[in-house]
């Protein structure tokens, strides 16, 4: 490894970091394009995705490593599920997003952290320091309340949490890297994805991708929101400890949760309000936590 490269778990950290990043600003994509019916929109988003994987995947001759994928059963089954998975991940919040449930779109991101961390201690066999163990205490406090006030969308917000976050640990599992991954997802939801598309087209309404070349444009533009973050959470879901990525989750419902609030102009609650300071604190706790023990590293290296 080139010795100016970042080591894989820094890279790792940028990685998830900037895939949050820009999941968390997704909902202000989705006004573009919001005259589209979500389930015609996931199709186009499929389809557009896996020319991009494909284009990159030639510039970084990743090919051989596809093909050797797709000769390993375990790998392709173990990917079918995991596409299957993003897929409903996708035309959930597509849905949620566009019905005006954004809360509840961003509570299903705020338990999706919490998943991650019982999924990377139970299943993985990672630990958890006592201070990430109040963390975890304290974001499920404040998702708890949340909870209480949000049962008709409860399932929303369920769907996003459980989907993503099985899926996570399913990429972390499978002997693939991110790129090739992503690329062999895409493929594998291509059919289902077409047929969308073409029942969409022959129906009397026609296909959205055809109204207008602004429209046509933005429908475009989902395949480049759709691979990089998805890439980049790759990357980021192979190289972190899987308990650490999901709190750095928190920062994608955050966003999404202000947008909610100024963009989408939605009334906050005081239970939001208490909910949003108990995730912050966990946060911070969990932080605090990271830091305190790379220090403690330092001076024993010293």
């Amino acid at each position: 490894m080139d010795s100016a490269s970042p080591p894989p778990r820094q890279s790792g950290f940028v990685a998830g970091l900037s895939a949050y990043f820009i999941w968390g600003f997704l909902p202000l994509y989705l006004i573009l394009v919001r005259e589209v019916p979500p389930f015609e929109f996931v199709g186009w988003r499929i389809i557009w995705t896996l020319p991009i994987c494909l284009v990159i995947v030639a510039v970084r001759r990743q090919g051989p490593e596809i093909m050797r994928a797709l000769r390993q059963r375990r790998t392709l089954v173990t990917l079918l599920a995991s596409s299957t998975l993003i897929g409903v991940n996708w035309l959930v919040y597509v849905w949620a997003i566009q019905n005006g449930q954004v809360y509840a779109a961003s509570l299903g991101y705020y338990i999706n952290p919490l998943i991650n961390v019982l999924l990377g201690t139970f299943v993985l066999g990672e630990r958890l320091t006592g201070r990430q163990w109040a963390a975890v205490a304290i974001a499920a406090a404040g998702v708890a309340l949340l909870l209480g006030g949000a049962i008709t969308t409860l399932w929303i917000s369920l769907t996003l949490g459980l989907s993503f976050g099985t899926y996570g640990l399913l990429r972390k599992r499978v002997d693939v890297g991110a790129l090739p991954g992503l690329t062999i997802e895409s493929a594998l939801l291509l059919a289902p994805a077409v047929a969308i598309a073409w029942w969409y087209a022959a129906s009397a309404a026609g296909s959205a991708f055809f109204r207008s070349v602004e429209l046509s444009l933005a429908i475009v533009l989902g395949g480049v929101v759709t691979a990089v973050p998805l890439l980049l959470f790759a990357i980021a879901a192979r190289r972190m400890d899987y308990s650490t990525l999901g709190f750095l989750q928190f920062l994608a419902p955050t966003i999404v949760f202000i947008l909610g609030l100024t963009v989408f102009d939605q009334p906050l609650r005081p239970v939001q309000v208490a909910c949003f300071v108990l995730i912050w604190t966990a946060i911070a706790v969990f932080v605090w936590d990271i830091l305190a023990r790379r220090k403690a590293d330092k001076v024993l290296q010293a």
